[in-house]
């Protein structure tokens, strides 16, 4: 069991580092260099070859002479690195594929439901109360996506834009889990009924997570990590309080994933569909009072 925390660990901190590269291009101004005059009678100037590296030269630059009549302005380009597995536009959906990949495996493979029922009979030897938090702690991470923004920590979309993404990838996530639940069938552990294939409470606590951490990583990637541990926590409880196995677990988290992704991607199509252009928000929240009556006006434009 523990090695297969070690392993949804591991997989979370790489969603973390899977950035895709992009070519930049800088301006550099060389400032103007004095020059020594050896003949009064012959212009002045020096030959310049910069190098600069992990750059490669501007065409403009070749027998390009420096004065001191005036700065020399070029433009560098940066060499584009070479496109691989982990920076590729889709890197980002390996790791939640593997997940629910790996949850359909299990439900095939005698040695895969073994760690399932393993884990099972040692959390009945030791566990026998019911923790009711994992009902709440799913939807922590969504009440984060717009708390902090309230409390002036800038999200990365603005306020419509989060809940487009939102609304969306609660549909595809909903849509697939209660597909997979009613295909599958899966006994849960304490057999109250056949809905356990997969965790439907880590699939919705995986898609605020990994919401929060898309919208806050530029200002901290600290607020990603904190969604994903209570994210993981809920899985972690509901396998404690026998409502689901391993498998369900990381399926939903993958799941959950997934369907955020999927709701960034589908975010364009929506501003195009329906030809939404950015403009500012604002919020205005003003007293009311009158006779015998008071009370708070709020406004909120999107």
């Amino acid at each position: 069991m523990r090695y297969l925390f070690v392993a949804i660990l591991f997989a979370l901190a790489t969603v973390l580092g899977i950035h895709a590269q992009s070519t930049d291009t800088i301006k550099v101004v060389l400032p103007t260099l004095p020059v020594i005059l050896k003949d009064s009678l012959r212009p002045s100037y020096k030959t310049v070859n910069p190098v600069i590296s992990d750059f490669r030269e501007n065409e403009d630059m070749k027998n390009h002479f420096y004065t001191n009549e005036s700065p020399m302005t070029f433009e560098l380009d940066r060499i584009p690195r070479k496109k691989n597995i982990f920076n590729s536009s889709y890197s980002k959906f390996i790791i939640p594929t593997a997940m629910i990949s790996y949850g359909i495996m299990a439900q095939g493979s005698e040695r895969l439901k073994e760690l399932d029922y393993s884990t099972h009979h040692e959390i009945t030897e030791h566990y026998t109360a019911r923790i009711r938090l994992d009902d709440y702690m799913q939807f922590a991470p969504a009440v984060a996506v717009y708390g902090l923004d309230f409390c002036g920590i800038k999200a990365k979309h603005n306020f419509r834009d989060r809940t487009i993404v939102m609304a969306t990838s609660y549909l595809i996530m909903c849509a697939t889990v209660q597909t997979m639940k009613s295909t599958i069938n899966i006994e849960r552990p304490d057999g109250s009924n056949n809905n356990s294939f997969p965790s439907g409470h880590t699939a919705t606590a995986f898609v605020d997570a990994h919401i929060l951490f898309k919208e806050y990583r530029d200002t901290s990637p600290w607020i990603g990590v904190a969604g994903y541990t209570v994210a993981a926590t809920t899985g972690t409880l509901r396998v404690i309080n026998k409502k689901h196995w391993i498998s369900d677990v990381v399926s939903g988290a993958g799941i959950g994933i997934l369907s955020a992704e999927l709701g960034y991607l589908l975010l364009p199509v929506f501003h195009n569909t329906f030809g939404i252009k950015d403009k500012k928000s604002s919020l205005v929240i003003a007293p009311t009072i009158g006779v015998d009556n008071y009370g708070v006006g709020l406004a909120y434009t999107f």
